[in-house]
């Protein structure tokens, strides 16, 4: 085997001053982004991320962008240059969206800019932004009944020039207009994209400006190396082993009526360094929006991966070299053959995958790997459309992200309440109350944790959330594409299961009607939805957790007296109520002492 080694010129201290400038550079992008975008889904949610890549078309750094938008950066990069060839030039901007050529799916729309130092390509800067509206059939960026791309509707861009010399192609923005629902919304968040990476354009000139050429590049290439070493030293603590999970996606009426089975393979090698994750025993693509883009499939994997292994390995390219994804053309799991549709690309199935791939990690042993977190955008990540009666009736559409699904238990901690989805790993905001009530003509009438919903164990899940609102206009459409509400995010180690993601309707007459997962709805002025999301699995058994955590839990209402006794085995004296709550030790000891699974 050969270790990757660095040139004999590699200054660490330089090293680490300039990825954290470059890091730096990616944060003042992803705040420009966030302040001047006018959608809540960019400027609320923060359902964007950027990054940047290398001239030759390597991902370098992304700093806190989402994994399942930065991890595919570099093919999107590859896919400007490629198509631009030598007419790529300063003063140039992309826009992206395709999923057939790098992009997640066509709700993210990419900007790309080539970055010239001394008329050398040296970078290109990434800003990747979820939109509000893209011209779709229906009033959502989530086709999930769309038999292929065609019946999504979304105007596609294979990175199309839409600047050239700093001055717009005005061609690009009249069709975007033409299309768009909501066309001054959709041209703020527009502008938004192009300025966060314009100012990483220009922030890159002043750092080679003020260090010089070489040294930039010669930091480029220490850092890959360095990210790769990283990597490898990571690997190097696993076993050699194959470790093979399965899962499954929600059924969706007659189009997938037994849900999508799941399966990954990961085989690590650390004699070789590597990680190898076969995802070719997986379905074929189906006929509606589930179908995962080759980027999506990638960034799923590496992001269970990322998970699962030491915190501190760079997320870049270098590492990157050190796993290898082998997919089947043709397959649900990264493989779409157009024009297979790949609407949800960046949610459903990836979502599964990253908890298969991380829960796997699990297998080797107590220790490793999470559990699986919870899965499903429902009634609180809803797309709303309409006309607002405050605004004599202007157009609105807007995703909410209202609520976040549990996040899973690890060896170490409980699941986060913030986690939001996998592919997000937490990083998102969820949306105030009060500016999505100023912003649409909505009524959230509660927004709560409900309790005993957490995935128990020895470290437990987060619980599930819940919310409800209520319609404020003549006719509302929401429509959500909800996974999680058939099949639970498992616990790991003996943990159990999450609860599942439910849904009603609640009629202006107070009549209550369930809802199925995948929903299009149209809500007259009066009538509610309201929606459960799904909670995070558990980690190792439940009678192992520290009495004190059950009782923290208790406290909090996150867990009930009753089922900290039948699930946890402690028993509880006293009351909340009267203050005095606390652990019966004796009592609790009695009962672990019974437990014989």
């Amino acid at each position: 085997m050969t270790t990757p080694t660095v040139d004999g010129d590699f200054d660490p201290y330089m090293t680490a001053i300039l990825a954290n400038r470059i890091d730096g550079i990616i944060r003042e992008m992803t705040n420009t982004l966030l302040r001047a975008a006018r959608s809540g889904v960019i400027n609320s949610a923060r359902d964007f991320s950027c990054s940047i890549c290398t001239g030759g078309n390597e991902l370098l750094a992304s700093a806190e962008g989402l994994p399942i938008h930065i991890f595919g950066s570099h093919m999107q990069a590859r896919t400007m240059t490629e198509n631009a060839g030598a007419s790529l030039r300063e003063g140039d901007c992309y826009l992206h969206n395709d999923p057939y050529s790098g992009n997640s799916h066509a709700g993210d729309h990419t900007f790309l800019v080539p970055v010239f130092i001394d008329g050398e390509h040296l970078f290109t800067t990434v800003a990747k932004a979820h939109q509000a509206d893209i011209g779709n059939a229906l009033p959502t960026t989530y086709m999930a009944g769309a038999r292929d791309q065609y019946e999504e509707g979304a105007l596609i861009f294979p990175a199309v020039r839409i600047q050239s010399d700093y001055r717009m192609v005005d061609d690009v923005v009249r069709m975007c207009r033409a299309r768009i629902r909501v066309p001054d919304q959709w041209y703020g968040d527009f502008l938004a994209g192009i300025g966060s990476a314009r100012i990483g354009e220009r922030r890159l000139k002043e750092l080679c400006a003020k260090y010089g050429k070489p040294v930039i590049k010669a930091f480029m290439r220490h850092w890959m190396r360095y990210a790769e070493q990283r990597m490898l030293a990571a690997i190097k603590t696993l076993p050699a082993v194959t470790l093979t999970n399965t899962g499954a996606h929600d059924p969706f009426g007659s189009l997938l009526p037994d849900g999508i089975p799941l399966r990954a393979s990961v085989a690590i090698d650390p004699e070789q360094g590597y990680i190898d994750v076969d995802l070719r025993d997986n379905p074929d693509n189906v006929a509606c929006g589930f179908n995962q883009s080759e980027a999506c499939a990638r960034a799923s994997v590496m992001a269970g991966i990322f998970n699962s292994i030491d915190a501190d390995v760079p997320r870049n390219s270098g590492s990157f070299s050190r796993i290898r994804i082998h997919i089947r053309q043709g397959s649900v799991c990264g493989g779409p053959v157009f024009p297979s549709s790949c609407s949800l690309a960046t949610t459903n199935v990836s979502d599964r995958m990253v908890n298969i791939v991380q829960a796997s990690f699990a297998q080797i042993g107590d220790g490793w790997g999470l559990a699986e977190g919870g899965v499903g955008m429902g009634a609180g990540c809803a797309v709303v459309s309409g006309g607002d009666p405050r605004l004599g009736g202007a157009a609105f559409v807007n995703q909410l992200f209202l609520t976040n699904s549990g996040g899973p238990a690890s060896a170490r901690a409980d699941g986060w309440v913030t986690y939001g989805l996998p592919v997000a790993a937490g990083l998102m905001y969820r949306d105030s109350v009060e500016i999505d009530e100023l912003k649409h003509p909505i009524e959230v009438s509660h927004l709560r944790l409900v309790p005993d919903t957490a995935g128990a164990g020895r470290f437990r899940g987060a619980p599930s959330m819940e919310v409800g609102y209520i319609a404020r206009c003549p006719r509302m459409e929401v429509i959500w594409p909800c996974d999680g509400t058939h099949f639970p995010a498992a616990g790991a180690r003996g943990g159990l299961a999450g609860a599942c993601a439910e849904h009603r309707l609640v009629r202006a007459d107070g009549a209550v009607e369930p809802l199925p997962n995948i929903v299009v709805l149209t809500l007259s002025e009066g009538e509610k939805v309201e929606g459960r999301h799904a909670s995070g699995g558990g980690y190792g058994r439940p009678s192992e957790r520290d009495p004190a955590r059950v009782l923290h839990d208790v406290l909090e209402g996150w867990e009930s007296p009753q089922r900290a006794r039948d699930v946890y085995c402690v028993a509880l004296t006293g009351s909340v109520e009267a203050g005095d709550l606390s652990v019966d030790l004796a009592q609790t000891q009695r009962l672990r002492a019974a437990v014989t699974v």
